[in-house]
This record gives structure tokens, C-alpha cells and sequence, in this order.
């Protein structure tokens, strides 16, 4: 009996269908970040990265135009098995020599048409960071109403962006909008930015788009480098935000305090958002974005996803960039690792869990999620990357 065999029959006997997890598991799509690719430089001329975030590390092979980038996201979607999206910035179009405010759909039009030839979906971001309107830290919430102006009209063409994407795909384009506004030392005035950012973002939102085509969202933050006293656009603002206009809410693994996650967060908010997105990264004392490992933080993300069946209304992206291994590699390895998650959260005899809990067996209750600890997951690992012509392992 093949070891795929054996685990499928351990899995029927406690009434989980290992055909139907492989199915759904397939279809699940994880937006991968086009920027672990080059560090988060962008191919607008410009090699300066600000705005409290760092890419460390000299691995060779860092992409520097669009073409070498694809061709690395190629090779890595190779290595990842299922669905798929990209995730883009502002900076990562055919956008050397045009300014911010002026970015059209024309100038991604390469992205979009390569993203169509594989059946990718295409997910965006306005840039707020290096670019000399950030300098001083502050975008959209800066005092002087002329710069706040300009970045109030990239975040609306970075909407058109993505609602051109959502057209061109037929997939739906999650357009998330992130500022690194803050202070390094203690404001005397926390409230005046926080009505600058709600004002903006009222503004960026006003034009009503296609929830077909694009959803929106915010995402929120603890603090960065230069802004560790005071960041505008904090976890609890963003959630206001977003529940009152009826907007997604991005939880970023890296943006909470050091020893908080993100996993028990998803259930919470669900009851007051409809839509929920996700970067899945990997913070190492502070927001340092290092390559996702398949760790428990990644496994009760996963679980919390599935037992409450939201997958129609979770988007699961990655975002990490680490300069200092290889660049394809640190994709394939995040992205078969959030896989991996997925799937162990949907072999998992759920049912049987909550009925003991519900039943008040907390000894039964404890004793299953300690013994699915040790059920035959990696056979079915195995068996998906074989039919999806993948790897089952990575080797350099």
C-alpha cells in the first residue's frame, strides 16, 4: 500500500476526506509579493528604500527590471503548488521618469497580460514610501494640504490600477492602502493627524468601484524605523475605519507588538468586517518581514481560516523580503510552507473537536488536538505535489 493509501484510509477512519481537502487546498490563492524579489526597490530609477522598513542582506541575483522579475516569479510559481496571485506595488510598473500621481492602468498593462497568460490574479498597492513627498515621514496625513493632495491622488489611481486588473484577470484585485505616517519621538497632537488620514481616505474612497473587480483595504501598523513613538494609522483606527465604511482590514503578522499575533485577531474581526486581508510574514523582534516558517503562528492562522470557514472571505498574502538568500528560493519555501498550513488545517477532524468541546469534554477535546498532531499529513503532501508536478521537497 503506497504511504498516500495508508494515510487516506487513517483519515477516512476519523471522517475526513483527504480527496475533497486536496481539492479545496488547490483553490485556495495565496497573493505572492513581487517585492522579495528585488528588495523593494521598484523600477522607478530610484534605489533609495525609506518609510521605517529595511531589506537586509547582498544574496546575488536581485531583479532590476520587470522582465528579470517575472522570469524569478516564474521559476518560484513553479515550486508552489495552486493558485495563485501576484502581489504588486506602485513601483513596479513601467514607471521610470512618471510621477505617482500620474500612474495609469497603460503603465501595468505588461504585468496584466503576462498575469492572463498563466491564470494569475493581480493584487495592488499604492507606494507611500521613498519618494521625496515622504521624506518627512508623513504622506497622507503631512500638514501642508498640496503634498497630502498628491498622495490622496496616487492612492485613486492606484485604485483604477486594480479595478483594471480585476477586468483584465476575472480575478478580483485587493487594493491595500498603507501609510508609514508617524513620529520618531511623542507627538503633542495624536488626534489632528488621525482626522487628516480619515479625511484622506474618504477622499481615495469616495469613487465607488466594482466590488467584482476590486476590494479595497487598509492596513495598520505599530510603529517603524523613525516613527517608534507614534504611528497614525494604528490597529485600532484602521479597525474603526474599516468597520464603519464597510472596507477590508489588512492584519500583517509583523505589525502587532512583539509577542502578539495575528491568529486570534481573524475570528474576532470577522464579525464586523466582510472581508479580511492577510499578510502572512514572520517578524523577529520587531516588523523585520523574514521568510514565513511553517511555525505554529502560521498553523493557528490556517486553522483559524478553516474552522470557520472563511476562505471566501479571507485573501491570504505574504509579505517578507530578505536580502540575504537566495530570492526564489525564499518565495518557494514561504509559499509551500503556507500550503502546508492550509492543508494541515484541513485534514484536521474538526467536528470531532468541537463536539467534545461543545459537549464540555475538555479532556477529549485536548486529547484530539494533541493526537492530529501526529496523523499523516506529509503523505498528503506528497501525493499534491505529484499531481500537481511540484516537488514534494526543495533542493538547490
Amino acid at each position: 500500500m503506497s504511504a498516500y493509501a495508508s494515510a487516506k484510509q487513517i483519515y477516512a477512519n476519523i471522517g475526513v476526506d483527504t480527496e475533497a481537502a486536496i481539492a479545496r487546498l488547490d483553490t485556495i490563492p495565496i497573493s505572492i509579493h513581487c517585492w522579495q524579489g528585488d528588495d523593494v526597490r521598484g523600477f522607478e530609477g530610484n534605489d533609495d528604500l525609506t518609510g521605517g522598513i529595511q531589506a537586509t542582506g547582498n544574496h546575488p541575483g536581485r531583479a532590476k527590471t520587470a522582465d528579470e522579475l517575472r522570469t524569478n516569479l516564474d521559476k518560484a510559481l513553479a515550486l508552489i503548488p495552486g493558485a495563485a496571485k501576484i502581489n504588486l506595488h506602485a513601483i513596479y510598473g513601467d514607471v521610470k521618469g512618471i510621477d505617482r500621481d500620474a500612474i495609469t492602468p497603460a503603465h501595468f498593462s505588461a504585468w496584466a497580460d503576462w498575469a492572463v497568460e498563466r491564470g494569475l490574479g493581480l493584487d495592488f498597492n499604492p507606494t507611500l514610501f521613498s519618494h521625496p513627498k515622504s521624506a518627512d515621514g508623513l504622506t497622507l496625513t503631512h500638514p501642508d494640504p498640496a503634498i497630502r493632495a498628491f498622495w490622496i491622488e496616487h492612492c485613486k489611481r492606484c485604485r483604477k490600477v486594480g479595478e483594471y486588473f480585476g477586468q483584465k484577470t476575472g480575478q478580483v484585485s485587493v487594493v491595500n492602502v498603507w501609510a508609514p505616517d508617524g513620529y520618531k519621538d511623542i507627538p503633542a497632537d495624536q488626534l489632528t493627524p488621525r482626522k487628516r488620514l480619515e479625511k484622506a481616505l474618504d477622499e481615495i474612497f469616495s469613487e465607488k468601484l466594482d466590488p467584482a473587480h476590486i476590494i479595497d483595504a487598509v492596513e495598520s501598523k505599530l510603529f517603524g524605523i523613525g516613527v517608534e513613538s507614534y504611528t497614525v494609522g494604528s490597529h485600532e483606527f484602521y479597525m474603526g475605519y474599516a468597520v464603519k465604511n464597510n472596507i477590508a482590514l489588512c492584519l500583517d503578522a509583523g505589525h502587532f507588538h512583539p509577542t502578539e499575533v495575528i491568529s486570534p485577531k481573524i475570528s474576532a474581526v470577522s464579525l464586523f468586517v466582510k472581508n479580511l486581508l492577510l499578510h502572512v510574514s514572520r517578524p523577529v523582534r520587531w516588523d523585520s518581514d523574514h521568510v514565513v516558517l511553517l511555525d505554529d503562528e502560521l498553523l493557528a492562522i490556517a486553522h483559524e481560516i478553516i474552522r470557520h470557514g472563511l476562505l471566501d472571505r479571507v485573501h491570504i498574502g505574504m509579505d517578507f523580503f530578505d536580502g540575504s538568500i537566495d530570492r526564489i528560493m525564499a518565495w518557494a519555501i514561504g509559499g509551500r510552507n503556507v500550503r502546508k498550513a492550509l492543508l494541515v488545517a484541513l485534514l484536521e477532524p474538526y467536528a470531532q473537536i468541537k463536539k467534545a468541546e461543545e459537549n464540555l469534554d475538555f479532556t477529549q477535546r485536548l486529547l484530539m488536538l494533541e493526537e492530529k498532531k501526529m496523523l499523516p499529513w506529509q503523505a498528503v503532501w506528497n501525493e499534491y505535489c505529484n499531481r500537481k508536478n511540484a516537488p514534494e521537497r526543495l533542493v538547490l
